[in-house]
């Protein structure tokens, strides 16, 4: 889990919280017209642009950004570079046990192909597909994120003029003014709270975890590719480690 991503929502949350509160009220923020306008609005128009499979997973998209795992790179050529040394030493059969005890799938899958003994340009080809294809799914996923993020203040504005119009059609009425008021300037209240502190952050959350995870896997490609030519050991940790910054290197030696 994401912890910043929690602490921001909350601490945001908060901050909105108790600035209404301190300005005087927190029920004259609350509005149900308001929030039908902007929420349903937003939601109806996002089942528009999307299909129905892809408006579904909203909630395992917007999951993905918060319970995100994605395995540390040294973690991740420490496992390498052993698993370079035992297929040296005993062969890639060896490494049959050692995906059970991976909870990586990516990384399962290639061992398997190892210990099957696939030559490196299928298992390139083979990888390289899984790669795309979870790049286009995380990139399918931050766009309804970010189409949410657009939408919700277009809503907002949308009952901004809905609340003018009642307003103007009431002014012999001074009683119905406020309630019109009301609706005219939360629903851009709602809009630009669901934008800023929820969609469009999180969809920029998901990209970057995102780039996080495909780049792990490239690192798996490339260390899988590494083995299957029968490399050492050392050979796999500077092939990983070129995927990372030069200050984020350790010194690492194979632990088996």
């Amino acid at each position: 889990m994401d912890i910043a991503t929690i602490i921001g929502l909350v601490l945001g949350f908060t901050v909105i919280f108790v600035s209404v509160a301190m300005g005087g009220g927190v029920m004259a923020f609350i509005d149900i017209p308001s929030v039908c306008i902007v929420v349903g609005g937003m939601l109806c128009a996002t089942m528009i642009h999307f299909s129905l499979p892809q408006f579904l997973g909203i909630f395992s998209v917007i999951k993905k950004a918060i319970l995100v795992k994605v395995p540390s790179p040294n973690e991740l050529i420490q496992q390498m570079v052993n698993y370079a040394a035992i297929s040296r030493r005993d062969g890639a059969l060896a490494l049959e046990e050692h995906i059970r005890k991976t909870d990586n799938p990516f990384l399962a899958k290639g061992l398997q192909m190892l210990v099957d003994g696939q030559d490196e340009e299928k298992m390139r080809e083979l990888l390289s597909l899984e790669i795309e294809s979870l790049q286009e799914r995380h990139a399918r996923g931050k766009k309804i994120l970010e189409f949410m993020g657009a939408s919700a203040p277009a809503f907002g504005m949308l009952g901004t003029l809905i609340g003018l119009v009642q307003m103007l059609r009431n002014l012999t009425s001074p009683d119905q003014i406020g309630a019109g008021m009301a609706v005219a300037l939360i629903t851009t209240f709602y809009g630009a709270i669901l934008a800023n502190l929820i969609f469009i952050p999180l969809a920029g959350k998901l990209g970057l975890y995102s780039q996080a995870e495909i780049t792990a896997m490239q690192m798996i490609l490339e260390g899988i590719c590494t083995i299957s030519r029968g490399e050492n050991p050392t050979i796999v940790r500077e092939k990983m480690q070129a995927f990372l910054a030069p200050n984020h290197r350790e010194e690492i030696k194979a632990n088996i």
